[in-house]
This record gives C-alpha cells, structure tokens and sequence, in this order.
C-alpha cells in the first residue's frame, strides 16, 4: 500500500491549521499530548515520533518550526533518493516549506497544502523554481529510464541550454529547439546527461510457468518477447499471472527485474478472458484456457500486442492498455511481515520494523503489543488476539495474507525467540492433516525482521552481562515438558553458562525458579549475581540485582526478565551504580602475551 502522510500539531497555536490540512488532503492528525485538543492520535515526544515516522518512511507534514523536524531527522539522512517527504507549516497557514523530499512529492505535496490554506509554498528546488518541474519526477504512468542524467539535464537547462521535445509532453513545458531532449517513447531509447527517456507504462506481461521453472528461462523469454516487439523495459506497468503461482520464483524474479509489481487473478477471472490461444490442456490443469493471455488482458483491460509464446517450461504474452496504467488491477502475492518491536519503546524499535508496520494493511497481535506502536497503528486494521491464541493469530495472520493482504504480525522482543515466528513456519510446513494452512497462505510472501530481545535490553541497562558464552531458558512447562526444562536446567549449570529465564513464573506457575535457583547453586557460588529487569524501555522500568542465594520467586512476574551471571560473572560498584559484566578472557590473553614478550628476551 502507498503510505499516506501524517501531519503533525506540536500545539494549540498550530491545531487549527493541521486539522485543516488533514481534512483537504484526507490525512490523520498526530497530536502532541497535553498541547493538542483533538487528534487521531497522540504522541509524547515530537523528536521521538518524527525520528519514528521518518525511519518508517512515512511523509511527515510538521505544523511547528522547521528546525524542530531538522533536529528529529537528521541523524537518520542517508539517501535522498529514497528518504520520504518532510515538510513544515507556520502555525498560523501562511507559509509551507519542504524540506526533503523535493523530487519525491514534497513539492507537489506543499503545492496542494498551499492552495488548501491559501498560502505560499516556499519551494526551492532548482529545477521547480526555473522551468516549474522536476524532470525526475514525472507524471503517474510514466517512468524516467536514466534517472541518474536527471541531475546534469537540468543543470544545462537552468544554464540556458533549453528545451526540445519527443512524443508526448507529459510536462506541459514550452520547447524552444534546445539541446535538453525529453523524449517520451514506448520503444527502447538510449538516454543520457542530454536526453532524458520517459515511458508510459502502457504493457502489462503476463506468464505462465511450470512448477519451480528456472527463473532465467523466463527471463529470456520475457526479454527477447520485449525486444522483438519493439517494447522498452520501462514501459511495463506490471507482470501478471494466476493467483496458483503466486509464489513461483521465477515469476517474481522477473517482476524484481523489471522494477514492477506482480499482480494475481483466479481462475474464474482469466477465463473470462478472450484469449487468442485457448488451451483445454491448460484449463485441465488450473481451470482457464490460457494463463499467460488471459492475465496480460485481465492486467490491462486492454488488446494483446503479442500472442502467447513460449519454451520448454514457460509462457508469454503481453497487452497493451490505453491510456497508461496508473492503478493496478487484480491483487498481490500477499505478505505477512513476522516483526519484532523490542520492549515497546520507539528509539528500542528498528527502522526495518518501522516501515513494514507502516506499510502494512493490517495489524495481527496480542493486543497489547500493538498498543505499544502508539500512532504508528493508527488507521490499520487491527486484529488483537489474547494471550494464549498464538496458533489462532498465526494461522489468521497467514491467511489473511493469503487473501493478497500486507499483514504485520506484531511481537514483544525479537518474534523469533519464544515468539510467533518458529509457529509461523511451523503452520506454513503441517499439512492439511495436521492442520496446516490453506493453499493462499502458503504462497503467500513471509518477511521476517529483528527486533531488540528482551535478554539484549537487560544485558544493555546492566552492562556487559553477556561477555561470554550464554543460553536462554523459558520456565514455562505449557509448551516444554517439565523433565526437558529441568535436564536444560542442570546442563547450563554444569556448563557455567550465563543464563536468561524467560516466562520466569505466572500467576499459577511459582516453583520452577526456585528449583533453578537451586540447581544453579549446585554448581557456582552463593553471590553470582542476578539481574531482574521488568518492563524493559517503558515508563514503569525497574531494574535489580540480587546474590543468586537470595532470589525470591515473590519479587517475579511474566514481564520480569532474569539474568544469571556465571561463575566469573562480576557486579561492580562503579560511579552511575552497579554493573554487572562476565569478563571473556582478555585478561588471561595480557598475561600470556606479557609472558611470550619477556621468554622471547
């Protein structure tokens, strides 16, 4: 999905005009707690969120100061080529200003806010200040093929070089016979620092595939079916196929390749098809007459340019739509993003996981975990599961994916340690016997994305606990039988392994840690130290350390994480208060290298 904008209101001076803005442009106000009346949402720290928004990739429209939104952002600055737009609006309407993102809709955007306020959009890219266009930007269903002569085309424009024009002017600019070329082409043409090549997106590919095909027999054969028809690369909108091979790497190898999506119909809707080539052989094995026909026209709504051809294991054949193709027809492969959000805190948050929330449709969890991305799901779909209903909110999440959805799984910590992403796969490989999944869901797209783990976020507020080799241990015998907890239990002691418990203890479950308490004491000292953290990154953060022979089960809950340091495990007492690290070796290694210096004298 495109991901809308958000606008920000920072205050009450500034409200006014962001409601406004959001109601013109049809966006959701972020508001600042305690200084925003009404919002769609609210947000504690403007820094914070806008850092959070940006790294997401979504547009921020900022009713404040500029330099409060360049303060946010400008430690995540890397690429202005795929950077999202940042724009800042007075409090009082009159002036908007787009800070990034100027070729990437930041100007367009600050265009409509100014019509909307009547105000006056201080634009001040080059190329949009001379000739009142970015030439890297075109117009939907058009795409630049050599982006990179955009740069040195308008320079020699803005040098008095000018203008002349080939095909169509997409641009509504007045040419003047110059050497600046913009050539607007379905065929292949060379460009360069002078000509700058625009294609209207007009041709939809479609294919058809035997299971597991290479990808580079289809490749070729798309290639050269485009070379031979005289249709340039850039002038694919999208490659469409039956929904049963959504998955086929093949196939979305060669939408990859030609920078386009890959767009799925059924059955029922290519045989509504007319297609040139009808195949019963076809129609027996996937329930239409002609996949790769079918698709091209069902994608273009248009007329086939190039009948279905093919090699040993694929088909081709490609339509042509008229005018160029700006919303696609038919759905996506479908994707479920399995995503880790840390302790719950936005600065603990990949940037990763920030954009696949943001981009997603939907938004698959235990409830509370999704509360904790705090505006960032505003406006999704959510579907909140208890605690408890993991196999349910998996096997929904994948399903819902197998719809054509973009579905965010969302998890505490990292989803896969002791989270929902080994239960993911899990459902993905049981068969239907053994109540696996529908055959959408298993060709559906699974991303899967880091997050901060509760044993990293520990490990970080204690020091360097984790200095040398550890495990982790979950305490909770619903899903591990209580006899292989209590062997893991006594090898990690006999190993002298640093050891995380996780699921500590619950409201019914109360003996395991005292008997891993013992167990441990078996084999390393009364004073190890013991670390507890509970509620990691959020507000209600408590952290600390007790002598492993005083571990009391009482001061544990579910959203305490244990740490259990080693036999060389060390606290110390330093200035900002104890920390606790398990030293690796290095000083053994001084030692043993002294020693070599002072034999070799």
């Amino acid at each position: 999905m495109a991901v809308k904008p958000v606008v920000m209101a920072l205050s009450r001076s500034g409200e006014a005009v962001a409601h406004k803005i959001a109601a013109a442009l049809g966006l959701a106000v972020h508001g600042r707690e305690g200084r925003v009346d009404q919002a769609d949402a609210y947000f504690a720290n403007a820094l914070d969120h806008a850092r959070d928004l940006f790294a997401a990739g979504v547009p921020i429209i900022g009713v404040c100061a500029s330099g409060i939104l360049i303060r946010a952002v400008a430690p995540l600055l890397s690429d202005k080529r795929s950077e999202p737009p940042v724009l800042s609006v007075s409090d009082d309407g009159s002036v908007v200003i787009p800070l990034l993102g100027g070729h990437r809709g930041a100007n367009r955007l600050a265009q409509e806010i100014a019509v909307a306020l009547n105000a006056k959009a201080a634009v001040t890219t080059a190329g949009d200040v001379a000739i009142g266009v970015a030439l890297d930007a075109p117009p939907a269903g058009y795409r630049l093929a050599n982006p990179l002569d955009a740069k040195d085309a308008m320079a020699a424009i803005l040098a008095g070089e000018g203008i002349s024009l080939t095909g169509e002017n997409i641009f509504d600019l007045e040419a003047d016979g110059g050497a600046v070329n913009l050539v607007v082409s379905e065929t292949p043409v060379e460009g360069n620092a002078k000509t700058l090549v625009y294609h209207p997106q007009t041709y939809v590919v479609g294919v058809g595939c035997a299971r597991n095909a290479d990808a580079e027999e289809l490749w070729s054969l798309v290639t050269t079916t485009l070379q031979n028809a005289g249709i340039a690369q850039g002038a694919v909108a999208c490659v469409a196929t039956i929904d049963l091979k959504g998955d086929e790497p093949a196939m979305n190898t060669v939408a990859k390749r030609l920078g386009v999506p890959l767009r799925l119909f059924t059955a029922e809707e290519l045989e509504a098809q007319k297609v040139a080539n009808p195949s019963d052989v076809v129609f027996a094995e996937v329930g239409c007459h002609g996949v790769s026909e079918g698709a091209a026209l069902a994608a273009s709504d248009g007329k086939l340019v190039v009948e279905k051809t093919k090699t040993a294991n694929t088909t081709c054949a490609i339509a042509r739509a008229d005018p160029p193709i700006t919303e696609m027809k038919g759905r996506s492969r479908g994707r479920l993003s399995v995503v880790g959000i840390g302790p719950g805190q936005a600065t603990w948050r990949t940037p990763e996981v920030s954009k696949l929330v943001a981009e997603a449709d939907e938004l698959v969890g235990y409830g509370f975990y999704i509360d904790l991305l705090g505006p960032l799901a505003h406006g999704k779909i959510r579907s909140d599961f208890p605690l408890g209903g993991e196999e349910d909110r998996c096997r929904y999440a994948l399903e819902r994916a197998g719809e054509g959805r973009n579905v965010a799984l969302v998890c505490s910590g990292d989803a896969g340690i002791y989270a929902m992403g080994a239960l993911t796969f899990e459902l993905l490989d049981r068969s239907p016997e053994a109540l696996g999944v529908s055959d959408a869901a298993r060709r559906v797209d699974v991303v899967c994305s880091p997050g901060v783990s509760a044993l990293q976020g520990a490990a970080a507020r204690a020091g360097a606990p984790l200095g040398h080799d550890f495990c982790t241990i979950s305490l909770s015998d619903l899903l591990t039988p209580r006899d292989d907890i209590i062997r893991r239990l006594h090898a990690a002691a006999e190993g002298d392994f640093v050891i995380a418990f996780y699921n500590p203890v619950s409201k019914t479950r109360r003996t395991l840690l005292a008997e891993a308490r013992d167990i441990l004491l078996q084999h390393r000292p009364a004073d190890t130290p013991v670390m507890l953290a509970s509620s990691l990154g959020r507000p209600e953060e408590y952290v600390r350390y007790r002598r492993l022979a005083d571990l009391e089960v009482d001061e544990v809950d579910m959203l305490t994480v244990v740490l259990v340091g080693s036999s060389n495990s060390r606290l110390a007492q330093l200035g900002e208060g104890p920390r606790m690290f398990t030293p690796r070796g290095y000083a053994r290694k001084i030692d043993g290298d002294l020693s070599g210096e002072r034999n070799s004298k």
